[in-house]
């Protein structure tokens, strides 16, 4: 479609709200400014609302804007959906989904996706955003995304699990570690070596302080960091210990670069990867597509990890 269904006042104030400011709005929009403010303050006039405050250095929703920019996301949403749902009726596979994932795959499983949707279905386009699982699970709840892969996904009924796969707690380490040939290992046994740490904004860091609160109480060797690409560097450096998931380093363990050792302490819990989409509002056959081919690239980016670079007890 050339021409949204859904007025550019709204479509106008959404991008407003999203950048935080007019100007960065026109900017992402390649509209005037001036239009984009004109649009704002007759959808003000109209309503007889205010609503964005305006403040010295940008633009902050009021309530009833708010609610507003609620309705005005759900429309958007449900347009795609109903394009999506012609385009299928007309024997073409074509639209576009916002899809939210995790750090480490963007390294894996993103780029398989990609490949795939482009070769099969060259139509249909993406928006990938990589989030912690907390905003993933938000993303899909407010309608900023269609479909989301996270890890450890609480219950909800807002949300519909589509799939979802354990994920065995281990230890990964570089091939010529003092650990790299034990068949399981303890967290006492790995702590008496270096060990990187995932940040508290990761929910296996919270999962670690639960359970294994001791792991942090006394001073040990261990590095914390909330990049992912600096914990596996580290790793691959051939001193550190990582406590993590098979996705999280599947390249490195597909290509024998790392190894995964399962933790055989009571307690440790698989850690779960999930794909899942707002319960609310059925996924249309673009987003049911989008998100076969996700699982099928999730599922074969395991099978890759585990054929090479895992330990079985």
């Amino acid at each position: 479609m050339r021409h949204s269904l859904v007025p550019a006042g709204l479509r106008y104030a959404d991008q407003v709200a999203r950048s935080g400011s007019i100007q960065k709005a026109a900017r992402e929009l390649h509209v005037a400014a001036s239009a984009i403010n004109r649009q704002i303050l007759h959808l003000e006039e109209e309503l007889g609302v205010p609503l964005f405050e305006r403040l010295p250095r940008g633009m902050r929703l009021t309530p009833s804007g708010d609610a507003l920019i609620a309705l005005a996301r759900h429309w958007l949403q449900d347009e795609r959906g109903v394009v999506a749902e012609i385009r299928r009726i007309q024997g073409i596979h074509q639209g576009h989904v916002s899809l939210v994932a995790m750090d480490s795959h963007a390294t894996s499983v993103m780029p398989a996706l990609v490949r795939d949707l482009g070769a099969q279905h060259p139509l249909v386009s993406l928006s990938i955003a990589l989030a912690t699982p907390d905003d993933a699970e938000a993303a899909l709840m407010t309608g900023q995304a269609d479909l989301a892969a996270i890890f450890n996904l609480k219950p909800r009924r807002e949300l519909l699990v589509l799939w979802k796969s354990a994920l065995p707690l281990g230890c990964v380490v570089a091939p010529g570690h003092p650990l790299a040939q034990r068949e399981t290992v303890s967290f006492q046994e790995a702590m008496a070596h270096p060990v990187a740490l995932q940040s508290k904004a990761l929910t296996i860091r919270r999962h670690l302080e639960a359970q294994y609160n001791w792991l942090f109480k006394e001073p040990r060797r261990y590095t914390e960091t909330n990049s992912l690409q600096l914990v596996k560097q580290l790793a691959l450096g051939g001193n550190h210990v990582v406590f993590t998931s098979e996705l999280d380093v599947a390249p490195e363990l597909a290509s024998g670069q790392l190894v995964f050792i399962p933790v055989r302490d009571r307690g440790a819990e698989p850690q779960e990867i999930s794909v899942a989409v707002d319960a609310t509002k059925p996924p249309g056959p673009i987003v049911k597509l989008v998100s076969e081919r996700l699982i099928a690239a999730l599922q074969d980016c395991l099978v890759a990890a585990r054929g090479q670079g895992a330990r079985t007890a």
